[in-house]
């Protein structure tokens, strides 16, 4: 079968264009052209990771920003939910595991950035959008700019400052991005006004984005002012329906940035007074490709490692120069005068946990490693070491396009400069079986790959046209994942015998199961099974493999008892569904380490460590594992209640 793809045609790249880079005290400049970013005069395709320092233990951070760093990330994407730091009007706490400060001197000293997510409002799926009760007291309109509210961001924009100045870009350190407001559609005014107020107050970083889905024409911006940045998720556990949703979009290859305009009719055209975001001036740039997902009382979607995956490497076969994962570590809310979650009281459309925020994410709220983040480390490992040569390739497409409902013809785009570049494959569909494709040729540009077969579940990349370390590597069955001096490492995909041909080289075929190497001329090729692949990391500048085994499974038991008198704070939240039966048990854990396994149904579940809540969760279908140093010699009492059937569960 011949896997034709559409022409390519280059097209113009704007330079200067918008109001948006900057240096730092070594001269190294990070600038934005229209296709892609650039640093040190270099294409840079960053990776970016999102990971919310006050839902976490300060004690916690540096270990886990090590994770993050191992797995290939870059850049570390937090909120400053109001809130959290100004709960009480005039009272603003950045201490303990609400200091900024110390959270991104963690960052620097694990060699990450930080990008910024300034607000006010920030969603994130905590009260109030992040906004603090007193606030929406107040005589005035929020996200507006109306002198009272802008009085109060004023304020909030300077206390963050005051916390990290001296740490941005142009200081020599880590901030190299700021994200002004979320989801706010329609107000550019608005949206400048918040900008202009920020840089008054000191904030300075090469890069200001906002979010530029939620209208299918694009949310209207300040053109010149910000990077609009996307997202894309498996589900949607914010819809209102209980039922399966249609086939997700985001395991198509199409090229369309703005989520909400997949799939219409209206595609490409422009609102009614002629607006449509230009989406020509900007790189594609993403803050939000789905980690995971977050549960909500009526619908429990979860999500495979796969799911993620995938949609990760079509949008980077579709263009994206930004990878942006949202969540990439889990958490765990903090409470205050009030609970911190969204909720229907404060007036949004989902209840979620009080505490849970774990999200389903490649390192989990307590820093478990889930499959996923290798997975993923194999596309951050690759654009590391080959970004510069990825990022000014754009898009094409395959000759005829493969939406997300067909299961039956193979889904591939490629990237290319016209000389060389990348097929990217996608054999797999949240919630569809895809048929099996035997023989499929691939012929980009002048490049004819020999067959291979395409089986199972699988996603993967191969490199053609492309000089290594002085080679010219016409075409390869295995995907390029980094480089180590003069080795290149390959990671040979299941099921496709691992082969490669050089310029004037026969065709190499290497065995797929164990580790190999050959050289040609000055290089060597190395060869990794797929599964060793998944386990490769890097720290410091080096590779390694990551052979440390998983926490122990800890023994436990699980006591019937009668419920506490009187209840616990919280306890309410149990009867969130309604009014239901409760069942109340002792939990003990047999030691300190390892973690608990809990994993049989029920609706809500909470966990009470010396009579305060100290975890939650929604039945999902997933084991909830705990840390078994969070019950180990503690009094310890779980609550939950039955299964309920109008809640949407995975199938």
């Amino acid at each position: 079968m011949d896997c034709l793809f559409g022409r390519y045609t280059p097209t113009p790249l704007l330079r200067n264009h918008l109001r948006l880079g900057g240096v730092n005290p070594r001269g190294e400049r990070i600038d934005v052209t229209s296709r892609y970013f650039e640093r040190g005069g270099v294409p840079w395709l960053p990776v970016m990771g999102e990971y919310h320092f006050v839902r976490d233990s300060r004690e916690n951070w540096p270990r886990e920003l090590k994770k993050i760093r191992a797995g290939g990330v870059g850049i570390v994407s937090t909120y400053l939910f109001w809130i959290y730091h100004e709960e009480t009007e005039g009272v603003f706490d950045f201490t303990g595991d609400r200091d900024i400060r110390a959270f991104v001197e963690a960052c620097a000293g694990q060699g990450l950035e930080v990008f910024l997510r300034l607000g006010p409002w920030c969603h994130g799926e905590v009260r109030n959008g992040g906004l603090p009760d007193w606030l929406l007291q107040k005589p005035f309109r929020a996200r507006d700019n109306n002198p009272g509210y802008m009085e109060k961001a004023r304020s909030w924009y300077q206390h963050i400052y005051d916390q990290v100045r001296g740490l941005f870009y142009r200081d020599g350190g880590p901030i190299v991005g700021i994200q002004i407001e979320n989801e706010l559609v329609d107000a550019p005014e608005h949206l400048l006004a918040l900008k202009n107020l920020a840089r008054e107050t000191g904030f300075d970083a090469p890069l200001w984005t906002v979010t530029g889905w939620n209208s299918r024409f694009g949310a209207r911006i300040p053109v010149d002012e910000f990077v609009p940045v996307f997202g894309g998720y498996a589900d949607a556990p914010w819809a209102r329906t209980i039922e399966e949703l249609p086939l997700c979009t985001h395991h198509a290859f199409d090229p369309q940035r703005n989520d909400s305009a997949v799939g219409t009719d209206l595609l490409g055209g422009t609102a009614p007074d002629g607006w449509a975001l230009p989406y020509h001036r900007y790189p594609f740039a993403t803050c939000e490709l789905g980690g995971g997902i977050q549960p909500t009382l009526h619908r429990r979607p979860a999500v495979s490692p796969m799911d993620v995956y995938a949609m990760s490497l079509v949008k980077l076969g579709c263009g994206n120069n930004l990878m942006g994962t949202y969540m990439y570590h889990g958490g765990v809310n903090k409470t205050g005068r009030t609970t911190l979650q969204e909720s229907t009281a404060t007036g949004y459309p989902n209840d979620l946990p009080i505490l849970d925020y774990d999200f389903q994410a490649p390192l989990s709220a307590y820093g478990e490693e889930r499959p996923h983040y290798g997975l993923l480390n194999l596309l951050h490992l690759f654009v590391q070491d080959f970004g510069a040569v990825l990022a000014p390739m754009e898009h094409v497409p395959a000759a005829e396009f493969v939406p997300e409902t067909d299961g039956t013809r193979l889904r591939y785009a490629m990237r290319t400069d016209g000389r060389g570049g990348f097929v990217f494959v996608n054999h797999h569909q949240r919630h569809l079986r895809l048929r099996d494709v035997e023989n499929a040729v691939f012929l980009p540009l002048d490049t004819r790959f020999p067959p291979i077969d395409i089986r199972g579940d699988t996603a993967f990349i191969l490199p053609f046209g492309l000089t290594l370390g002085g080679e010219t590597l016409q075409w390869a069955t295995a995907q390029l994942l980094c480089r180590e001096g003069d080795v290149f490492v390959f990671a040979a995909v299941p099921g496709i015998p691992a082969r490669y041909a050089f310029s004037g080289r026969e065709v190499v075929p290497v065995p797929g199961e164990k580790i190999s190497e050959f050289t040609v001329g000055q290089i060597t090729v190395r060869t990794l099974p797929w599964e060793r692949a998944l386990r490769l990391r890097r720290s410091d500048g080096k590779t390694y493999f990551d052979d440390s085994p998983a926490p122990p499974e800890t023994p436990f038991t699980l006591t019937p008892c009668a419920a506490p008198d009187p209840l616990p704070p919280h306890a309410e939240e149990l009867a969130l569904a309604g009014p239901r039966e409760t069942v109340w048990s002792r939990l003990e854990a047999a030691e300190p380490r390892g973690f608990v396994t809990l994993d049989f149904p029920f609706d809500i579940a909470q966990l009470y460590v010396d009579g305060a809540l100290a975890a939650d969760k929604f039945y999902d279908t997933l084991p909830w594992r705990l840390p078994a140093s969070l019950l180990f010699g503690h009094r310890c009492l779980l609550a939950h209640t039955a299964p309920r059937e109008d809640v949407y569960l995975e199938p």
